[in-house]
């Protein structure tokens, strides 16, 4: 049987500051699942995600990768990741394409090899036209993109989203939504955060909804939505967070 693309248990986190982002939580992502991490700032999503990308480390627990322990086989676990975090963090003043090529070469991709890659995600992203200019030049939408184009050259097996689609106006959002539909159904392993709820809605299989450290639902979403009638995600979202709020406050 094969491992699970994510396997997290009684995971941990406290930071040297004495706050404690995760408080033992344990999830399971399926390969080929589309799965939404849902909360609000300040739940523990952005911990969760430097952990398993071994950004962060944990305090005590178990996160793996496609069965590789983070952070003992990192360097084997971050060859299956693909990460397009929240912040714009590439040299302002590099070519689109050259960007995306660097990132190939990390990962002990020949150049040429990287080059014949990139040409098809630059072209699938609309960036081909702009592989030329630097990434200065290039609008909010396109540079949210060009982070995609970049996190896929090495073809990952799982790619993690954290705000794919934040600033981007609804037609590129659904344009993207269509692109990730594609990736997803092709066989990567999709997690993402975002606070768009029609988003996760939309495009995933399965959500977990983690508040201040800790899981309070982890299920298919077509069974949670079904569980509440005819409410929609953002109505049930609302409804935990709040609930969890006023239960913690007695």
């Amino acid at each position: 049987m094969s491992s699970p693309a994510v396997f997290v248990s009684e995971l941990t986190k406290t930071y040297d500051t004495g706050v404690k982002a995760l408080k033992g939580i344990s999830l399971s992502v399926e390969e080929g699942d589309f799965f939404a991490l849902l909360g609000p700032n300040g739940a523990g999503k952005t911990t969760l995600i430097g952990i398993l990308t071994g950004l962060i480390n944990k305090t005590s627990g178990e996160a793996r990768i496609f069965g590789h322990d983070m952070p003992k086989d990192a360097s084997r676990a971050k060859t299956y990741i693909g990460l397009v975090p929240q912040e714009f963090n590439f040299n302002i003043f590099e070519k689109v394409e050259d960007i995306v090529v660097t990132q190939a070469g990390y990962y002990g991709i020949p150049r040429s090899e990287a080059l014949k890659n990139a040409e098809p995600l630059l072209i699938d992203l609309g960036l081909w036209e702009k592989r030329n200019e630097p990434s200065q030049k290039l609008s909010g939408g396109m540079k949210r993109r060009l982070m995609i184009a970049r996190a896929l050259i090495h073809k990952p097996r799982l790619l993690i989203l954290d705000e794919p689609t934040a600033g981007v106006d609804v037609e590129l959002r659904r344009a993207m939504w269509i692109f990730l539909r594609r990736m997803n159904a092709e066989g990567t392993t999709v997690i993402l955060t975002t606070h768009y709820l029609e988003e996760a809605e939309q495009l995933c299989r399965t959500v977990a909804i983690i508040n201040k450290g800790e899981i309070l639902i982890n299920e298919p979403m077509q069974a949670l939505l079904a569980r509440h009638g005819e409410e929609k995600l953002e109505d049930i979202y609302l409804g935990l967070i709040e609930g969890d709020a006023a239960k913690k406050t007695l």
